[in-house]
């Protein structure tokens, strides 16, 4: 059981080689913080049984209050709840913490059983809360029928 970076000793058929015009930011980005590895930029977690679990994006991080953040850490208490179907996490500049943190999520269906939104995204706020830390809970929830996806999903 431990976690930590995503990294590759070996390369692979179809792995980038460079940034374009930027061979130097390449270098810089996956290969000097490990060096003799391929850092992929994901954490990652290895159960006592040898399975891979990844834990997120390393870099995407929110500062709130001197705070450092993990967005897919919120994203994966949220989705652990019965009425939530996905959710995504993003910072934006707040004028007293550094930045601030708003969550969207999916509802699973519309009768989900918790009442009005606002019922279901309290307590969300609350999840959170008690899961992470006070200083964890978004300052803004929304409710959308769909997130942005990448072209991989």
């Amino acid at each position: 059981d431990v976690s930590g970076a995503l990294c590759i000793s070996q390369a692979w058929p179809g792995m980038a080689r460079t940034i374009y015009n930027d061979h130097k930011r390449f270098l810089k980005t996956y290969l000097t913080s490990y060096p003799g590895f391929f850092f992929t930029g994901d954490g990652v977690y290895r159960t006592s049984e040898g399975y891979y679990q990844l834990t997120g994006r390393l870099d995407d991080i929110i500062s709130i209050s001197g705070h450092r953040l993990g967005t897919a850490e919120v994203e994966n208490v949220v989705n652990h709840h019965v009425a939530v179907a996905e959710s995504a996490v993003i910072g934006y500049p707040h004028e007293i913490k550094g930045e601030g943190k708003m969550f969207s999520f999916l509802p699973r269906n519309i009768s989900w059983g918790y009442g009005t939104v606002e019922t279901l995204a309290a307590e969300l706020q609350e999840l959170i809360s008690k899961k992470i830390a006070k200083y964890a809970a978004p300052d803004y929830v929304q409710v959308t029928h769909r997130l942005p996806k990448t072209r991989s999903g």
